[in-house]
């Protein structure tokens, strides 16, 4: 029998049992529904799908998959990889070859990878690593790699190369911040302690000249263990909103006058004045007000802090190209050697830690600036030259219209040959 024809007979043969069980339900209205409702789905279903002229053909079944070739697999891999048999790159993807060269492709893999730890490991044979190992220097001399193998099939090896640069980078700041903290907050600390236990002698504490000089020093060192404090907590808070863009339109120059006018007021050498130029077309920016005044007192009390005594402090805001203003503050002091100025904005860094602070310097105060600048997706810049003076300048988006580059965040370093001046 055809198979129409056996769907035709099933059908029908469903129909008449049914139909035949109808009147013994009829006496049920609830089951005489059900019953004509599935007589008409039968009747629907024979319909349509019953002709053979309109049952809906299977469709084809699809090819079987290849499987994806290994060297297409590898150079999909941004890490650079090595298929290695018997100590001989066969394979090396493009990271790979970018790093170590195009002509590792059949050397021996120990010539390719020249590091002492590299070749330690791949000459011990098989097996698989249970920790990379550490490569330092491959490529050029500040850059480290996390090296692992793994055991293939047939006795190949797989050695992928892991950059860690920047996590080695993080981790040592991190260290080195833990450090000079704990040894900027020491040594105040160690000198109040000594103080006070000098005060407990009886003999001292009678002499009230010696008692009045041992707490002015003890009130001094109490005071910079509150900046410091208070810094640290400021440049917590500063990187806790790095990825909040500020929003809200503001004029500099006002900003400016104020911050001026407070500076002024708890000046003790009058004889340093402030010179404000504010040009008139200068952009309202979109910043963060109470983040921005400390960038201002940063930059203007560095410049009187190391400006030589009896010299102006210039503080500039002019309209920059791209959308941007551009704030500048510079100081006639001694200036910086250039070996210095790319490490001004690391947290602690002191170009003269005694002077720094014997002028009540936490050396946070440019990494504060950087991150403020860096928040609001400016540039700052700083340009020296010994002799004559630093300038520290930050560009900083228009509120409206944003700059098409102001999502870029550049710290930009630089020095002023006495040419350029």
């Amino acid at each position: 029998m055809a198979i129409p024809d056996l769907v035709r007979a099933v059908a029908a043969t469903t129909v008449g049992l049914v139909s035949g069980g109808l009147s013994l339900a009829l006496e049920a209205p609830m089951a005489a529904a059900l019953m004509t409702t599935l007589i008409a789905c039968v009747g629907a279903w024979y319909a349509t799908a019953g002709s053979p002229s309109t049952m809906a053909p299977l469709p084809p079944s699809a090819p079987p998959v290849a499987a994806p070739d290994i060297g297409d697999v590898m150079e999909a891999i941004s890490d650079p990889l090595l298929l290695v048999e018997r100590h001989i790159v066969v394979r090396a993807n493009a990271p790979a070859r970018a790093l170590l060269g195009p002509h590792i492709v059949g050397e021996d893999v120990r010539l390719a990878i020249r590091h002492p730890a590299a070749a330690d490991r791949l000459a011990r044979g098989s097996g698989n690593d249970p920790e990379p190992v550490v490569l330092s220097g491959l490529g050029e001399r500040e850059r480290r790699w996390d090296m692992s193998v793994r055991e293939l099939p047939g006795g190949a090896r797989l050695v992928q190369l892991r950059e860690s640069t920047s996590a080695y980078v993080a981790e040592r700041m991190r260290v080195d911040f833990v450090a000079n903290a704990s040894h900027e907050l020491r040594t105040p600390l160690s000198t109040l302690l000594g103080f006070i236990e000098t005060l407990q002698d009886q003999n001292a504490a009678e002499d009230a000249a010696t008692r009045s000089r041992f707490l002015d020093i003890m009130l001094g060192e109490a005071r910079r263990m509150r900046r410091l404090v208070d810094d640290l907590i400021s440049l917590s808070r500063i990187e806790a909103d790095k990825f909040q863009v500020p929003q809200t339109a503001l004029d500099l120059a006002p900003l400016i006058d104020e911050v001026c006018g407070t500076i002024r007021a708890g000046m003790r050498e009058q004889d340093r004045p402030i010179i404000v130029r504010a040009a008139a077309d200068a952009p309202a920016i979109a910043g963060d007000r109470v983040q921005l005044s400390q960038l201002l007192h940063n930059l203007i009390g560095n410049a009187l802090k190391y400006g030589r005594a009896g010299t102006a402090i210039h503080v500039a805001l002019q309209n920059a190209r791209g959308g941007m203003a551009r704030l500048s503050v510079t100081d006639e002091g001694d200036g910086i050697a250039e070996e210095h100025i790319p490490r001004l904005t690391e947290r602690f860094y002191r170009v003269d830690p005694g002077r720094s602070r014997a002028l009540g310097g936490t050396g946070l105060g440019l990494a504060i600036v950087k991150h403020i600048v860096e928040r609001h997706r400016g540039r700052l810049s700083i340009a020296s030259e010994v002799g004559r003076g630093t300038t520290v300048s930050v560009l900083l988006p228009a509120a409206e219209p944003l700059s098409s580059n102001c999502n870029e965040t550049v710290t930009q370093i630089a020095s002023i040959e006495p040419s350029q001046q």
